[in-house]
């Protein structure tokens, strides 16, 4: 269960409702999905992919009107057709959201395909639905990310993932971390990846087991 109570995230909270009343397809990647599956380090880098036609890009744009706001309907079309990173910002609270286009070239196709439905809660409201990576396909995401960058926050991200997974975490999400699938996957990422993955899955497991005895 995904939980957030910090100000600085209503703009994409918002964003998050207003693409679910449109029916436009989204998917929540990344640290802050990751936060469903065990991650607790406080993220403001929050992912999004989505998958936008004429109508929601319109309908987006409606949503988000000047003067407060910025949604430029053709920086949208444009960021589309070239498959880069576009923002919505609210000139009122100093707050801007990113969005990722979902393009034919995608390395996110996969794990859009997969994705699943997840709840938000937010205190004084009701909780309601999003979409989010699963579990695994977070794990493949971050992995890329480090081959990329050698960060230790993904390492670290990844460990209290299965250290969750390991402890039995939250019981109905069992189902959606493949091991084997990460195993697979991972391959492509080179040696260097596959080695911290096998090292972390074995890091994880005995710490889970400390805790047990």
């Amino acid at each position: 269960m995904l939980t957030q109570d910090h100000p600085d995230f209503s703009l994409f909270l918002s964003i998050l409702k207003t693409l679910e009343r449109i029916n436009a397809p989204y998917m929540i990647i990344g640290a802050f999905a990751g936060t469903v599956y065990g991650i607790t380090r406080v993220t403001y880098d929050i992912d999004m992919i989505v998958d936008l036609r004429e109508e929601h890009i319109t309908a987006l744009c409606a949503a988000y009107p000047l003067p407060r706001y910025y949604a430029d309907p053709e920086m949208m079309r444009s960021s589309i057709a070239l498959g880069i990173m576009f923002n919505i910002i609210d000139s009122s609270r100093g707050e801007k959201a990113d969005l990722v286009p979902l393009t034919p070239q995608s390395d996110y196709w996969t794990a859009f395909t997969r994705r699943v439905r997840q709840t938000v809660e937010i205190p004084g409201a009701e909780p309601f639905k999003v979409w989010c990576a699963r579990a695994d396909d977070v794990i493949i995401g971050k992995l890329l990310a480090w081959v990329e960058g050698r960060s230790r926050k993904h390492e670290t991200d990844i460990f209290q993932m299965m250290l969750f997974q390991y402890l039995g975490g939250n019981l109905a999400q069992n189902d959606i971390l493949d091991e084997t699938y990460i195993d697979q996957q991972v391959v492509r990422l080179g040696n260097d990846a596959t080695r911290l993955w096998q090292q972390i899955k074995i890091a994880a497991r005995q710490d889970a087991e400390q805790n047990f005895n």
